[in-house]
């Protein structure tokens, strides 16, 4: 609306998650009474062919193969960066330098270290930033934490989040950015969305014991020899919270036949919880206070009465998917912007992150419990 500023928008990358993003800033403009008008300015890729499709596609105004045209763009606001993990730490330092806010897609750095600097230097200019978890912003991830909260649960006593897919499961599939030190492993890629569920159910974890697994130790290098493989299959840890519940965690990208199976239960003294991703416009509650003969978990049903499902569609039962949680995220991201609402999951939330799957490679190693 032309009676309301515009933030320009840079998008670094355009596979998956540079799709998703674009799709969350068209929704969100239409779906919310945002603060802000988006203006899709430039996209930048791996080679001119690249960039100029994606800007076609998308709708950006101007394309480039050199992402430091988005820094130096003085029009350009917000960085969308989901360029591959070992990359995010120069572009977004280059970013927050230049004064542009910065939303980043997840594992914010591959080394907690990097991750400290990032979250630093935003702190000082000022910027906003969001690290890329839309998990979090489900509606029925946000019910599941209300009854917590509520004491629906009871006491928390155990907690088990997984976060399970298969791409990787094929041991003839080529070595890739993500089997990389850099990359990171199934734990930083998959494990981080379990951890950063479970923090935000149940509060901070205080102690991990890691279990780390490299299934397949060699892929091919794609020129026709083979490539060690360093970085987990299979990242796991039995964890401890502050509350003094305890659980598991699980990253895996071998899990033969799992597409999205984020997933989490919840034990109390009064009752208990169980989501999946795979049917994410779901919520299974337990609760002893059913008569006998008639307890068992009972679907909750995503609708309008579960925020903000209702501005994408008047009716329940009909789902939101997918890109629907990134508009979600990039509307609150954009609300920090305007300083109408605190960062939703800021460099300093995504520090936190990678400081736990750190604490569980090193537990890992070290065969004990280690305090976070």
């Amino acid at each position: 609306m032309p009676d309301k500023p515009s933030l320009g928008i840079g998008l670094i990358g355009t596979g998956f998650m540079g799709k998703a993003h674009v799709f969350g800033y068209v929704s969100a403009e239409r779906v919310f009474e945002l603060p802000f008008n988006f203006i899709l300015r430039t996209v930048a890729d791996i080679s001119t062919v690249a960039a100029q499709g994606a800007a076609s596609r998308f709708g950006f105004a101007r394309s480039t193969p050199d992402w430091r045209t988005i820094v130096d763009d003085p029009e350009i606001d917000i960085v969308s960066i989901t360029a591959p993990n070992a990359l995010h730490k120069e572009m977004a330092l280059s970013a927050i330098a230049a004064g542009k806010h910065v939303y980043c897609e997840k594992p914010l750095a591959p080394l907690g270290r990097d991750a400290r600097e990032m979250a630093e230097a935003a702190e000082r200019a000022g910027v906003k930033t969001q690290v890329g978890f839309n998990y979090l912003c489900n509606p029925m991830v946000a019910l599941a934490r209300e009854m917590i909260e509520a004491g629906e649960l009871g006491e928390i006593r155990g907690y088990r989040g997984l976060h399970a897919e298969d791409y990787m499961s094929d041991a003839s599939a080529p070595f890739t950015f993500r089997h990389d030190l850099a990359g990171g492993g199934a734990l930083a890629d998959l494990g981080s969305h379990a951890l950063a569920t479970a923090e935000f159910l149940c509060g901070p974890i205080a102690a991990v014991m890691g279990d780390c697994v490299t299934a397949i130790d060699e892929r091919p290098d794609g020129h026709g020899g083979m490539r060690k493989v360093e970085v987990d299959d299979v990242g796991r840890a039995f964890i401890r919270f502050e509350n003094g519940a305890s659980g598991s965690i699980e990253g895996n990208w071998i899990a033969t036949g799992r597409k999205m199976q984020h997933e989490f239960e919840i034990y109390g003294t009064k009752g208990a919880l169980a989501f999946c991703q795979e049917r994410f416009n779901e919520l299974h509650f337990y609760s002893n206070d059913d008569a006998l003969g008639r307890q068992g978990f009972r679907r909750i049903e995503a609708g309008p009465d579960h925020p903000p499902y209702g501005l994408f569609c008047v009716a329940p039962g009909h789902q939101l998917g997918f890109n629907d949680l990134k508009a979600i995220e990039i509307a609150r991201f954009v609300e920090a912007i305007a300083n109408t609402r605190k960062e939703p999951f800021n460099f300093r939330a995504g520090l936190r992150i990678q400081t736990l799957v750190e604490t569980i490679w090193e537990s890992s190693r070290q065969k004990s419990w280690m305090t976070v």
